[in-house]
């Protein structure tokens, strides 16, 4: 059974929609002695498949706009990092049934509009790939129909559609999560693009390009692995929390605008994106964190100054989020170097880059400049972070006035791995019923 390469298998009974014969319970086994699970997939013979899997999300730091907005395709190449999914992650459970009467989708326990278009192009070409593998003999020893329906649910841990690239975690845990439930195993960049575009970024873990491609079809508008999340393992990632609110302007609509009238957005893709991308990317090989921070935060500048560009104008960034930019070149003129750098993606919320030695440092800065009005046991998110005071010359250096309760929470988080298959049978989102569960 060649869906079985590199797993181990187990056989298990008293599982949930299970009309007939056996279930397969299949989990991996790269790191047999890690406490955090991997991966799951039930499979029920000819009759239903459900598969539970879960994403990170990703943080651009060369970003861009889209040249075709049908296919989405990108006016030029983007890098991100894929954050780690011990902190901020999309959970998706798909299942397939001859019992299901139609498409259903669920986001946050909140059913939405299966029709959405970006949502029926991903289930459209998953399924023609699916078709295609079957066409081509490559069949599946346990056939699945494809005229059965699919009910989807899924959940983010963090805001969602407030400038933290949920969209795009959620395209891809949906797109590799019907892939692995319709046995298809070909490259998922299109079909994560269809829903997101930069949601094929997020099938890698580590460094990941998007590259543009040339090819009107898209064909080669695909995303490849710049370096693992290994590659790198001092590099942190703060996230500073201003507005879990929903955007007044969506990014989709948002970029098309920038499209349509910046003409310095299409300058920057023209001139200055491509050198951006290869400096962008010694850096992130040399692990030269001056190089990566500066290039960083010019990027986001740049990033925004096209929205302003734009016609009307968009405004994503909040005083907040202003004030978190001076904070960190404070805290960089201070120590005579690029310690901290920031980017914004379309909404407030600011991303801090660093290195682990710094973090206290800065996440103490971040405390004096923005102290929590209630939540202090609760303000600090994610990865550990021990307390540090700041002396009183640095808080001078720093030259604010506090300003309690800007800031909601910070996220201490590393880069993280691409989809991992959860091997929890009980952790599936959907119950016995093919509808979510309800919340805990």
């Amino acid at each position: 059974m060649e869906l079985l390469t590199g797993f181990k298998i187990k056989v298990c009974s008293g599982l949930p929609w299970v009309p007939c014969q056996a279930v397969v319970l299949i989990t991996t086994c790269n790191n047999p002695s890690s406490q955090d699970p991997t991966h799951v997939l039930h499979v029920v013979r000819a009759s239903w498949r459900a598969l539970r899997c879960l994403t990170s999300r990703k943080i651009s730091f060369v970003a861009g706009g889209k040249r075709d907005e049908d296919l989405v395709l990108p006016i030029n190449s983007s890098l991100s990092v894929t954050l780690h999914q011990d902190q901020l992650k999309t959970t998706t459970t798909a299942a397939v049934s001859k019992d299901f009467t139609e498409d259903r989708i669920w986001l946050n326990g909140r059913e939405e509009d299966v029709e959405q278009p970006r949502l029926q192009a991903c289930l459209r070409e998953i399924r023609r790939l699916a078709r295609k593998r079957r066409s081509t003999g490559d069949e599946d020893p346990l056939p699945l129909s494809l005229t059965y329906k699919v009910h989807i649910a899924s959940v983010n841990n963090f805001p969602t559609a407030a400038g933290l690239a949920s969209s795009a975690a959620g395209y891809a845990c949906l797109a590799y999560t019907l892939a692995q439930v319709y046995g298809v195993d070909s490259d998922l960049s299109e079909v994560a693009r269809r829903g997101s575009g930069s949601a094929c970024r997020s099938l890698y873990g580590g460094f990941v390009e998007w590259q543009m491609g040339e090819r009107a079809d898209g064909k080669d508008s695909i995303a490849r692995q710049v370096a693992p999340e290994s590659h790198w393992p001092e590099l942190r990632v703060l996230i500073l929390v201003v507005s879990a609110e929903k955007k007044l302007m969506g990014s989709t609509a948002g970029m098309q605008t920038s499209v349509e009238t910046s003409p310095l957005l299409r300058f920057r893709a023209e001139s200055v994106v491509p050198a951006r991308m290869a400096e962008m990317t010694r850096c992130i090989q040399e692990r030269d964190f001056q190089g990566f921070g500066q290039l960083t935060m010019k990027d986001s500048n740049q990033f925004h100054a096209t929205c302003l560009d734009t016609f009307p104008p968009i405004s994503y960034l909040s005083d907040t989020s202003r004030r978190i930019v001076h904070l960190v070149h404070r805290f960089n003129t201070h120590h005579g170097q690029t310690k901290v750098a920031y980017t914004f993606d379309a909404g407030p919320n600011a991303v801090v880059f660093t290195l682990e030695d710094t973090v206290p440092e800065f996440v103490a800065a971040v405390q004096h400049c923005f102290p929590p009005e209630s939540n202090g046991d609760k303000f600090l998110k994610g990865l550990p972070v021990r307390p540090t005071p700041l002396s009183d010359e640095f808080k001078a250096a720093l030259n604010v006035d506090p300003i309690p309760g800007s800031i909601k929470y910070i996220i201490a988080t590393q880069v993280g791995p691409g989809p991992q298959i959860l091997d929890d049978p009980h952790a599936h989102l959907l119950g016995p019923d093919g509808l979510p569960k309800p919340a805990a």
